[in-house]
């Protein structure tokens, strides 16, 4: 059976830009790479702000957004609802150089928090593609995953018995249409299926199992590529 591991470390839901120095001479400082995903189905949209400036506005229930170069080390970042002075979470939170991470706003709106996954943005060899997947269906039980050819019956489960909030070791697959389907763990009813997916060549993805907006069924799926900021 593929390990899974729990999300490495609670933070909080930001993206941000900053502005380097006018000194032409200084080095130029390091940084890491960061996205934001909203997945919280019943929250209302928010604002995000780094170091108290505001970087994203107005992001709605799925929305993603491109990854974003900001400062490595220690910063201060905030989720506020939009057009409000509400803020949900602030935290303090230590970027590390040279890492790109996705950053998940999670759980429903009562016990709304954050979770960061550290990304791999190197991409597979030509032919291969490589997937992530992530539990984030707050209303859905402990799944089982199958991920197989678009016209296949389910079989053995590529991935058994995972709980919310885990994500799994990457699975490297030569490229081409896929299909993935989700069920409730030990059963073979479909909760999730995200049809055929065609799967680039060297191309990585994170595909993250969400609740339907405002929260329950019917479930779906959310398909992001992790590529590097500018490409």
């Amino acid at each position: 059976m593929t390990r899974f591991s729990k999300l490495t470390w609670i933070a909080v839901l930001a993206l941000a830009l900053a502005a380097c120095g006018d000194d032409d001479d200084a080095a130029p400082p390091e940084t890491s790479s960061i996205r934001v995903v909203h997945n919280s189905p019943d929250a209302p949209n928010v604002d995000v702000l780094f170091n108290d400036a505001v970087v994203l506005t107005d992001v709605p229930y799925l929305g993603a957004s491109d990854y974003l170069v900001v400062p490595s080390g220690e910063a201060n970042l905030k989720v506020r609802v939009t057009g409000t002075d509400t803020i949900a979470i602030d935290a303090d939170v230590d970027l590390a150089p040279g890492v790109a991470y996705s950053v998940l706003a999670v759980n429903l709106v009562a016990d709304i928090d954050a979770v960061v996954l550290v990304d791999n943005l190197d991409p597979p060899a030509a032919g291969q593609t490589r997937v992530r997947l992530v539990h984030g269906a707050p209303s859905a039980p402990a799944v089982d995953i199958y991920v197989t050819d678009p016209d296949d019956p389910l079989d053995t489960p590529t991935l058994s018995d995972v709980p919310y909030l885990a994500v799994a070791d990457d699975l490297t697959v030569p490229s081409g249409n896929y299909r993935v389907r989700i069920t409730p763990a030990g059963t073979q009813t479909v909760v999730i299926d995200t049809g055929s997916l065609p799967l680039g060549s060297g191309v990585a993805y994170t595909a993250i199992a969400v609740d339907a907006d405002g929260g329950g069924a019917p479930f779906g799926a959310l398909l992001l590529t992790d590529t590097s900021p500018g490409d």
